[in-house]
């Protein structure tokens, strides 16, 4: 009998030895899953060890809001941004390496400020402002608010105080590390917008005043590029020779809703700049446009978001066949998820800085 009371002791005692019924292997999973260096999962961007960044985790936003506030950045949630970096070097763009980064993303940081738009009263979208980041250098970088808000993919855009390399797994070049904290813009091409150190961001609306007026006839037959070079350009028509380029979209509006699944066809707007502006450091870092309708709606466009990609989700803009009686110009934002930077009748756009 006392050996039948032994026997059933142990079988009540097995399950508490081997929770839940695990198996050898996937207890072995479970305790390798913060660096997977034999690959025994599908993520391929968990293989190594990541590396802290030394930096401020507390960061200062300043400009149109309530007050000056101090943000803790442990506070947040946390978001991950995989990244080719690059960067230009005698003209030419090179490779740096490939990083997982870790961290806060501006859309969270700036969830809860509370925005005062000082031109409120005239204009109450808020896809006419920007953000600028400081670093302790002082060196700084420009976001749309649109670009941080509006993305079908969200919270890439992110300041990172984590990284670890992306290691090819035959060659197993070890990339160079960063040492401080930085900021980290996912969708850019060349990654200059990725600078050391943030700890400062500024809210603001772009400084172009522009008369609202919703009853005027919702038609402008030509368009102006203004502060692309020496003299304003006017355009009738897209020029010849652009690329053609069809949009697939469900375009759907933030206040409307859906407005239809659609099919647009017009040339990507970058082109229109290419042999203008091409791409530079201080382009990509602090490069800003504002795109202006004939009713005085506006919107504020980085100059990274525009020619900068690394997504191919461009800015589409049009001179026929426009969507809803758009006038003779219109664009579209193929990477925002909302339709509110589709601007109709444009007869604007301005490099501001």
């Amino acid at each position: 009998m006392k050996i039948l009371h032994f026997l059933w002791l142990v079988v009540l005692l097995l399950p508490a030895c081997n929770p839940a019924g695990q198996s050898g292997q996937e207890k072995s999973l479970t305790l390798s899953a913060a660096v997977d260096s034999t690959d025994q999962t599908h993520d391929f961007y968990d293989n190594v060890h990541a590396f802290s960044l030394n930096g401020t985790t507390v960061v200062e936003i300043s400009g149109e809001v309530a007050g000056i506030l101090q943000v803790d950045l442990s506070d947040l949630p946390r978001r991950s941004v995989i990244v080719k970096e690059t960067d230009i070097e005698e003209g030419k763009v090179v490779f740096v390496g490939a990083y997982r980064y870790d961290g806060v993303s501006l859309y969270d940081i700036l969830n809860r400020v509370q925005v005062h738009k000082k031109n409120l009263e005239e204009f109450k979208p808020i896809i006419d402002q920007y953000v600028v980041v400081y670093g302790a250098s002082g060196d700084s970088v420009v976001f749309s608010w649109g670009e941080i808000y509006y993305p079908v993919i969200p919270h890439q855009i992110i300041i990172a105080d984590r990284v670890l390399r992306i290691v090819p797994s035959k060659t197993k070049d070890q990339w160079p590390l960063p040492e401080k904290t930085k900021v980290v813009a996912g969708a850019d091409l060349v990654t200059g917008r990725n600078i050391e150190e943030p700890v400062r961001i500024v809210v603001r609306t772009v400084g172009i005043q522009y008369k609202v007026d919703r009853t005027v006839k919702f038609w402008a037959p030509e368009m102006l590029l203004k502060g692309i070079g020496d003299q304003e350009v006017t355009l009738t028509n897209l020029p010849a020779g652009l690329n053609p380029q069809d949009l697939d979209l469900v375009f759907y509006g933030r206040g409307m809703g859906i407005h239809g699944i659609t099919t647009f066809k017009g040339a990507w707007l970058k082109d229109l700049f290419t042999d203008k502006l091409p791409l530079t450091k201080e382009r990509i870092k602090t490069g800003l446009f504002v795109i202006a309708a004939v009713d005085g709606y506006r919107c504020a466009m980085t100059y990274s978001e525009l020619m900068n990609r690394n997504d191919n989700a461009g800015v589409l803009v049009m001179d026929e066949n426009n969507y809803e009686d758009a006038g003779k110009f219109s664009c579209l934002f193929g990477a925002d998820f909302f339709s509110d930077r589709a601007i109709k009748s444009m007869t604007e756009i301005r490099l501001v800085h």
